[in-house]
């Protein structure tokens, strides 16, 4: 049963946002209170599944060998090869493309050294460095979690943004995303609530309603 508190400020959020053609976004944001942030242990750096998924389709791309390639092309919406990161490291350009355009990405494990070192310096900063999976493995199941899966990152900033989904999702759905994703992070602080002092919700669009 999600909180009707978290329901209730919900449900504000959607009603106060002016009402638009195109399916917007729904973010948290969360303000951190006494933590050491120039401390790297105590930044957030989480990737959770939501328990109502997105609300919108993620970009999955696998990187590895052919047998991998292989395996992934009915997945994945994008795959990479060696010759292909020797593209990416070459032509920066097209590295920053691929780096922004792709949510997640997943590399079969002997290529986490060559990712790193030809596009480390654009998906490092993004917070998209690969989740490495064994040399041969289905990259199925982990493409499918991927894709219901968002990214949480404090970084050295009291203040982060998290999405929970889409306005076309309902209240409740909503809801149960925040939760699943204020418990991690909650269970992710050294005094778990009393290091966080507010969170919002807003629309792309709309304005923000306070939650805590």
């Amino acid at each position: 049963m999600v909180d009707e508190k978290i329901v209730k400020m919900v449900r504000k959020a959607l009603d106060d946002a002016p009402e638009r053609k195109f399916k917007e976004s729904v973010d948290i944001a969360i303000n951190l209170k006494d933590v050491d942030l120039s401390v790297p242990k105590n930044r957030i750096a989480e990737e959770i599944i939501l328990p109502k998924g997105r609300g919108k389709v993620l970009k999955i791309a696998v990187i590895g060998s052919q047998e991998m390639i292989l395996k992934a092309k009915s997945v994945a919406d994008v795959v990479i090869n060696e010759e292909d990161l020797d593209t990416y490291a070459d032509d920066k350009k097209s590295g920053r493309k691929i780096a922004n355009s792709v949510d997640f990405f997943i590399a079969e494990a002997p290529f986490m050294p060559v990712v790193g070192k030809k596009m480390g310096i654009f998906l490092g900063p993004r917070g998209k460095m690969p989740r490495p999976i064994p040399p041969g493995a289905d990259p199925t199941p982990l493409v499918k979690s991927l894709r219901n899966s968002v990214r949480v990152r404090s970084k050295d900033k009291g203040t982060f943004h998290v999405p929970v989904g889409t306005t076309e999702m309902s209240v409740e759905e909503l809801g149960e995303n925040i939760e699943a994703i204020l418990k991690r992070v909650i269970n992710k602080l050294e005094r778990g609530k009393q290091n966080i002092d507010s969170i919002y919700i807003k629309t792309t669009m709309g304005p923000s309603v306070r939650m805590m």
